[in-house]
């Protein structure tokens, strides 16, 4: 690809940011509007848990098989096609008439969004060359999802009391068509020189295990045991098929081998904790001003500012701090954030005083825009350069896969604890448990945040990092693994 000008690169770099603006703001828009939708569509909670996670469910197994398509056939190619289907399912969100419908919709704008992030990010690598230039870019890129953790709220709060809210899928349309026709016309093809080559069992067995757990999770409290008991033995056998399977690829669609490096570990296991307490965060405190504070959507979009804001000042702060002084501090100011702005909900019921309710939002906002950063740092710190795009999609993969499980998990925990006929004094208690289950995510982000950014740990990185490039040597003169 020939270099492009100055102007051209900006150019592209706001295109990509205008396809992970829609993306990223969907769900926080949406999670406004879910007692509104709960309301019309007389949704029950675990409801309300499929019109997320069917989004962030089919996003997170797509993900990777996206990325490795667009580096086969084309980026630009996969980006317009991801814009398209994308537009597509927000219109039929807006015109569906019962929530199974609305759900089918949801993962039809996933398909679409699981073209548009892993394939923008390739794109902004390529047309950035210079490694000053791209971290300002990918900075830039970062600081959007701070942008629509504090725009989505308000946004989707004005319009779900002024319109109604199939109006929060409508903004995506202009946007998307925008987007769609500025990249037709400014953004380069790219072709990655030898792309990885498709791995479809391992693609199905992904998607075994990650659709068969969270319906396990969100089930279970009104199905029962028997009925979910075979969802867990699929789980449990694509986890096994996983584990025999990948190894004994030449190019598979996640390499175990990564895991040997114990930074790359721990920024998987953080990206998990961190996006599963996003999840729960917001799942529950949506549910909370509206339903039991009885705010209106743009009320609650603004009580929701004290959570919003500090993410979005905090992000560039923790990529200066990520550059500066590696992820370690970053990871421990967001763990020990996230950890007590759960325990002031689980152990001294923050939402019962205005006080202690924006202190909580506050702290958490804090430590969520702490976390974004050190993540994919950390995921593809001492890869080596063949490798990083795989690295970072994994990454990418297991923040979807924490926010399915979070709404999953701590839905599930509300929904056995409170019932429509008492659910406004029954809902702070029923929420207990899945506070406390923050608190865990906090916990885990903070210990992991000191345990695998030390010496020894990056000693691992070095170790894993050799024998990938030595198996791709290897592989290049024919030997193989």
């Amino acid at each position: 690809m020939r270099e492009l000008s100055h102007r051209r690169r900006l150019l592209v770099l706001a295109i990509c940011c205008m396809s992970l603006l829609i993306v990223s703001i969907d769900n926080t828009v949406l999670n406004v509007a879910l007692p509104s939708l709960q309301r019309e569509l007389h949704a029950s909670t675990s409801g309300l848990q499929w019109t997320i996670d069917a989004y962030t469910l089919v996003l997170a197994s797509l993900l990777m098989l996206a990325g490795s398509t667009a580096d086969r056939i084309g980026r630009k190619r996969v980006f317009m096609t991801g814009l398209v289907v994308f537009g597509i399912g927000s219109l039929l969100c807006s015109l569906a008439p019962d929530l199974e419908l609305l759900i089918v919709f949801r993962m039809v704008q996933a398909v679409g969004g699981s073209m548009l992030n892993p394939v923008a990010m390739s794109i902004i690598t390529n047309t950035f060359t210079d490694p000053r230039e791209r971290a300002r870019a990918i900075g830039a890129w970062g600081a959007v999802v701070g942008i629509s953790m504090a725009a989505g709220p308000l946004v989707g709060g004005l319009l779900v009391e002024s319109v109604g809210w199939r109006s929060i899928f409508w903004v995506n349309l202009p946007v998307a068509l925008a987007a769609l026709l500025l990249t037709l016309r400014f953004v380069p093809e790219s072709r990655a020189p030898k792309a990885r080559r498709p791995d479809p069992v391992g693609q199905v067995l992904v998607i075994a295990l990650f659709g068969s757990l969270t319906y396990a999770i969100i089930e279970a409290p009104a199905a029962g045991l028997a009925r979910i008991l075979p969802f867990v033995v699929v789980a449990l056998a694509a986890v096994l098929g996983l584990l025999w399977y990948e190894p004994r690829r030449t190019e598979p669609l996640i390499d175990l081998r990564f895991f040997r490096s114990a930074p790359f570990s721990g920024a998987t296991v953080v990206a998990i904790s961190a996006f599963a307490a996003l999840g729960g965060f917001l799942f529950l405190s949506t549910l909370y001003l509206q339903n039991v504070r009885g705010l209106n959507a743009l009320h609650a979009g603004l009580w929701m500012l004290p959570l919003a804001a500090p993410t979005f000042l905090c992000a560039p702060l923790s990529g200066r701090l990520v550059g500066s002084r590696g992820p370690r501090l970053p990871l421990l100011i967001a763990g020990t954030a996230m950890t007590v702005s759960a325990l002031l909900f689980a152990a001294f019921d923050a939402e019962t005083s205005r006080l202690t309710l924006v202190i909580g939002y506050a702290l958490f906002g804090v430590g969520f825009g702490f976390v974004n950063a050190p993540i994919t740092n950390t995921a593809v710190s001492g890869m080596p350069r063949a490798q990083a795009g795989v690295a970072a999609a994994v990454a990418s993969t297991s923040r979807q896969l924490g926010q399915t499980l979070g709404v999953a998990v701590v839905g599930a925990l509300l929904a056995s604890g409170v019932d429509s006929s008492s659910y406004r004094h029954a809902f702070v208690p029923a929420a207990r448990p899945g506070w406390w289950v923050l608190v865990a995510c906090g916990a885990a982000v903070l210990a992991l945040g000191a345990l695998t950014n030390g010496h020894w740990a990056r000693r691992t990185a070095e170790r894993t990092a050799e024998r990938l490039q030595e198996g791709e040597v290897r592989q290049a003169v024919g030997i193989g693994r």
